[in-house]
């Protein structure tokens, strides 16, 4: 059988530097030996040249919303368009979220989005089950969605009304939770109050996208998050805590770790690069209203914030960055609420930037290591949600989900030279270093300098592992 080898680059883990070439074979690595000693090959043996490149694994996306109905219209990106994305960017893996409606089944809502994703897919997905109604019937049937490779719950303090669950329905989902194997995240923002506040705003005029911060505080994130610990903490379950934004959240998962509780956390990048003040832009194509492009929840936060979250990222009490990739278009979309920011679609794109931003705003910078990068883009994210170790490394058996990364290679972000199914992107115009040459899912080259190679329907729905930190 021909082999593809992936030669003269150097592997990084995130653990390990090391020159070295890699062979695969059957979608899996089945070779790492020292360059130059694999010999002629076979003639038709496929030959990727790596010289003066990384060799990475493939990056998790562990936190999507393709084509969820939010806000009266639904995200822009399907599973066909958004997993494309993903694959320019060097994501070879996404974990999206189903959704269970009110009243509905667990199986009902995994079914739907199923259907969603069947035939579609770029590169390999998995899902998340959003649970809105968790009663006795439902707990039990977690056991049900468990034994199908969905291995994660996330339930939602935000939202009164559409995905809201009270404190007894957290509880009792995180009991279950416990008893499974499984793992919940969690949406921590206490939404009751957050609606009140919004409703005054609006009493007194106060309609422009900059309100949208001004309306979640970071005490309602942080309130949440220490709530969430603590019935983690009576149910003797692990957490993970959802698109962690803000510095006195933070603080609460830094306590609850160093109380040797199994708290984990993410944030993203949007609350990395972006800040408060992009809500109160007025200059672009949209005027007043140009601050809506970023308008996601949790809200962006102060400047001031952006070096809490790296220090997180740097002392592992933050452990993966994902995207809450979701997206929706400014015109048609995003102007629904032009007028009352309440009425925005919450969301932003970001499948397809993760990687770049980081490499250039995180490695480049000195903030991160290779390593680190590596960790907090594949391998941290793998281990939490039950993919490791086929996926999220470079080892003998994996699957062979890799990128040839090129540290040099410059790269306009913009929404047209971009590929998610959207009007804009928040970094348009921003220059970036690093990024794939080359991105291979299960060992065939999906993407080659730029060129898409592969086909929809290539990614496979992937059964996840149980929670075993």
């Amino acid at each position: 059988m021909a082999r593809t080898r992936i030669e003269g680059g150097t592997v990084v883990t995130a653990v390990d530097t090391y020159a070295a070439d890699v062979a695969i074979e059957g979608g899996k690595i089945v070779a790492i030996y020292q360059p130059g000693t694999f010999g002629a090959g076979a003639a038709d043996d496929v030959v990727i040249d790596a010289r003066g490149k990384y060799i990475l694994p493939g990056g998790i996306d562990a936190h999507t919303h393709m084509e969820m109905p939010f806000g009266g219209t639904t995200a822009s990106d399907d599973f066909e368009t958004g997993t494309l994305a993903a694959a320019y960017g060097g994501t070879t893996s996404i974990v999206d979220f189903a959704i269970q409606s009110k009243g509905q089944a667990l199986k009902q809502g995994l079914d739907a989005w199923h259907q969603k994703a069947e035939g579609q897919a770029a590169i390999d997905y998995a899902f998340h089950l959003i649970m809105t109604d968790v009663n006795e019937t439902i707990a039990e049937e977690m056991g049900d969605i468990v034994k199908e490779g969905v291995t994660s719950f996330k339930m939602f303090m935000a939202y009164p009304g559409v995905l809201l669950v009270d404190d007894g329905q957290i509880f009792r989902g995180m009991q279950r939770a416990g008893e499974l194997g499984a793992l919940i995240c969690m949406h921590a923002e206490n939404g009751l109050p957050i609606d009140v506040l919004v409703a005054q705003a609006i009493a007194k005029g106060n309609t422009a996208p900059k309100f949208h911060s001004i309306t979640r505080p970071q005490i309602m994130e942080a309130e949440g998050t220490h709530r969430a610990i603590c019935l983690a903490e009576m149910a003797g379950a692990p957490v993970y805590m959802v698109h962690l934004s803000a510095e006195r959240a933070l603080t609460q998962v830094v306590e609850a770790r160093d109380r040797g509780l199994p708290v984990y956390a993410e944030t993203c990048p949007q609350y990395l690069f972006l800040d408060d003040s992009d809500l109160a832009r007025t200059e672009g194509p949209w005027g007043e209203f140009e601050g809506a492009k970023y308008i996601a929840t949790p809200p962006l936060r102060p400047k001031s914030m952006q070096e809490d979250l790296w220090r997180g990222l740097r002392t592992h009490d933050l452990q993966v960055v994902s995207t809450d990739h979701c997206p929706f278009c400014m015109k048609g979309q995003k102007e629904l609420g032009r007028g009352n920011f309440a009425k925005v679609p919450n969301g932003m794109p970001g499948v397809e930037t993760r990687l770049y931003l980081l490499w250039d705003g995180g490695v480049r910078t000195g903030r991160i290591s290779m390593n680190r990068f590596v960790e907090i883009t594949s391998t941290a994210p793998a281990k939490i949600f039950g993919l490791y170790p086929n996926k999220g490394t470079i080892a003998i058996g994996a699957d062979a989900d890799l990128l040839v990364w090129d540290p040099e290679k410059r790269h306009v972000l913009s929404d047209k030279t971009l590929h998610m199914r959207v009007d804009y992107t928040p970094y348009e115009g921003q220059e970036v270093v690093g990024a794939p040459t080359h991105v291979l899912s299960h060992g065939r080259v999906v993407i080659e300098n730029g060129v898409y190679k592969g086909k929809k329907g290539d990614g496979r729905f992937v059964k996840r592992g149980t929670f075993a930190l």
